[in-house]
């Protein structure tokens, strides 16, 4: 009877101490990964696959950049995939990634695969890339810059809400809410409109290869199909995601097959997550918020 209650006891131990180890081991994986991710590049994937999903904020465009930037640096990937499936967003963001596209390049091969919609700020990226991979019924295109916001004159004179202003110059307050615009601010938002489109339209141009003036046709804020946009010469292949990666791995000189490498987002797994959670609301500033108008590279 005392040896089956020992190997109880003994089985009890061993669960215990293996989940205690479980334990900490996550919550050592969660201490050491940056932002809750853990990489998998060292399991035996050769290509990145760095998915910009969703309209391009600073909180999407900064983690597109840090993966960017960790699998130009990382010995076992030997190419990159940029899969796209955006309408485009911050135009400044976008550039970002753009560059940090251009810095991958300098190590290896990347290469740009469009889901259903890369368009705008979504191709723009796209451009920075050694291919582009189109679906023949990807929406891309939309060459162009777009600055919005709104007002509530009216609404606010029939709710009896008004606004004071003290301004140090007549510009100061653009894009505000509570009038119309006047004549010299449109002018000055054009002006900024148009040098942030030749901006986009070089852009552009240097990643296709081609002339400033042979993407100006193409750069009304158009909309093309796939197949449309790869008979302008606007992306170089036809197809998905696998032949994105066939591509990639055959840029990289690759005898073996290409295998694909995501970013694994973990869930919250331990008490020091929930702590740190706590921490970042009291301690770090609200990422991604904007608050005024934003020029954008975006599809609407």
């Amino acid at each position: 009877m005392a040896k089956k209650r020992d190997v109880i006891i003994g089985v009890i131990i061993v669960v215990a101490v293996i989940g205690a180890l479980g334990f900490f081991s996550l919550t050592f994986v969660g201490l050491v990964t940056q932002d809750g991710d853990i990489e998998f590049s060292g399991l035996g994937g050769n290509v990145g696959v760095v998915e910009v999903f969703g309209v391009i904020d600073e909180a999407m465009g900064r983690s597109a950049i840090r993966q960017i930037d960790k699998w130009s640096e990382s010995g076992s990937i030997k190419a990159i995939v940029i899969h796209v499936n955006s309408p485009g967003g911050g135009a400044a963001i976008s550039q970002e990634i753009y560059d940090a596209i251009g810095r991958a390049r300098e190590e290896k091969p990347v290469v740009a695969s469009m889901a259903s919609v890369a368009a705008s700020g979504g191709y723009y990226i796209a451009c920075a890339s050694d291919r582009i991979v189109a679906n023949p019924s990807t929406l891309t295109g939309s060459i162009g810059v777009i600055f919005q916001f709104h007002t509530f004159e009216g609404l606010m004179d029939k709710v009896g809400i008004g606004t004071e202003t003290v301004k140090s110059g007549e510009l100061k307050d653009v894009g505000a809410y509570n009038r119309e615009m006047t004549e010299e601010e449109e002018l000055m938002l054009k002006s900024v409109v148009m040098d942030t489109y030749e901006q986009f339209v070089r852009a552009v141009a240097e990643g296709r290869g081609k002339d400033v003036e042979d993407i100006y046709p193409f750069a009304d804020g158009s909309i093309y199909t796939g197949l449309q946009a790869y008979n302008l010469g606007l992306v170089d292949t036809l197809g998905g995601l696998n032949e994105a990666l066939e591509i990639a791995a055959e840029l990289a000189g690759l005898e073996e097959e290409p295998e694909p490498v995501r970013r694994y987002e973990r869930k919250k797994i331990s008490i020091f997550d929930l702590l740190g959670s706590v921490g970042d609301v009291l301690s770090r500033p609200i990422e991604g918020t904007v608050y005024g108008p934003e020029l954008m590279f975006l599809y609407k």
